[in-house]
């Protein structure tokens, strides 16, 4: 087995070399600007309807896809809480991006629970309205180790949904994966305080590495299966330059799919929604569906309308970009209003023409094509 080499290197504060809005800060003049209300559609024609809040880029686990112990030690610096955006400044933000189109916002992290007082967040934006009236649909993605004791004060501060990551039944396997000795019976706790609390459909995302836990597959479809829990497979990502990833330990979906169908009977199922990254596919008994994300193996992008905003507020157009927009710069400028932010954020989504999983596969068989994952954003500081 080929050795792993993890690059070491402090990418946070890597930007667009030109802000969208110039060298200064400022959005662009009128006559050169992008369309600054209403909504917006990328170079690629797709919208803008999906907005990811990373919190914080803290974690109490140290999952070796995502933030591995190697790098993430006891004496890795994390952002100071000065450089974080302040609840105050991710609610202005969100209004401006739900004028644009967003209807959904999912907060991520790191680990989003371990932000402090992160249920008066949850209340302001819980009380957001699209053009058209309507509320948001306002999620959170979790590992689920503070899940039981919050679930309760994140419902009634205005929380709809949570999702759950969760690699595995087994204690030493999961265990082996959070890589901080976290008992899988603390998560379950947590799944089913959420589901009394009434934080659902709840979604369950296990990440299937080759060789280290596809034993869990079936195992966690047992359990799941009939519990109105949806459990979602997703390929091992290249995601950042830290997690030493390699395609020999992708487990494809298709694989995952067949195996789950050499016990289960399961019929296929339409998208729920568009921009659905999951494919879906139910039990033939009715006891509920599972789906199948496979951003390595079947890439996305041609309708992914997602965008991610950092703890430290730069904005990011895809899961595996390169650079951020630096939006907190424009946002605490003395001459700061929505007018200029709303501009920018324009600016950044017309011109965005992001497709990375789609051209994966070409840059695999073509050497002349540049190498330039290891200056992958980090999954930690800009969510999932």
């Amino acid at each position: 087995m080929a050795e792993k080499v993890i690059p070491i290197a402090d990418l946070r504060h890597l930007e667009q070399p030109l802000a969208p809005w110039g060298e200064a800060g400022h959005a662009a003049a009128p006559g050169t600007s992008h369309q600054a209300e209403g909504l917006l559609q990328d170079a690629l024609g797709r919208p803008l309807r999906d907005l990811r809040i990373s919190v914080t880029d803290r974690c109490n686990f140290r999952c070796s896809y995502c933030m591995p112990k190697q790098v993430f030690d006891k004496d890795y610096e994390f952002l100071p809480h000065k450089d974080l955006l302040s609840f105050e400044e991710i609610t202005l933000l969100a209004r401006v991006f739900v004028a644009h189109g967003v209807q959904k916002i999912r907060l991520t992290g790191g680990e989003p629970l371990l932000r402090r007082n992160i249920e008066a967040l949850i209340e302001m934006l819980s009380e957001l309205r699209t053009p058209e009236g309507l509320p948001l649909d306002l999620t959170l993605t979790t590992n689920g180790s503070l899940l039981a004791r919050k679930a309760k004060s994140l419902r009634a501060a205005g929380l709809q949904r949570v999702t759950v990551s969760l690699d595995g039944l087994e204690d030493a396997v999961f265990q082996r994966m959070n890589d901080v000795g976290f008992p899988v019976a603390e998560v379950l706790q947590g799944i089913e305080a959420a589901q009394a609390a009434g934080l659902g459909p709840i979604k369950v995302n296990m990440v299937v590495k080759r060789g280290v836990n596809e034993d869990q597959i079936l195992p966690m479809a047992r359990y799941f299966k009939g519990r109105g829990i949806s459990l979602r497979f997703i390929e091992y990502m290249d995601v950042g330059a830290t997690n030493g990833w390699r395609m020999d330990e992708v487990l494809p979906s298709k694989e995952v799919l067949s195996r789950l169908r050499e016990v289960f009977e399961m019929q296929p199922l339409s998208a729920a929604a568009p921009g659905e990254t999951a494919e879906r596919w139910a039990y033939a008994d009715g006891q509920g569906e599972i789906g199948l994300i496979s951003s390595v193996t079947q890439a996305f992008c041609g309708d992914c309308n997602r965008a991610r905003l950092s703890t430290e507020g730069k904005l990011y157009t895809c899961l595996f970009a390169h650079r951020g927009h630096d939006l907190r710069q424009l946002l605490r400028a003395p001459s700061s209003n929505a007018a200029e932010l709303s501009s920018a954020i324009a600016q950044v989504w017309n011109t965005r023409a992001d497709r990375y999983s789609q051209l994966r596969g070409a840059m695999a068989a073509d050497s002349s094509l540049p190498r330039d994952a290891e200056r992958r954003v980090e999954m930690h500081y800009i969510g999932g």
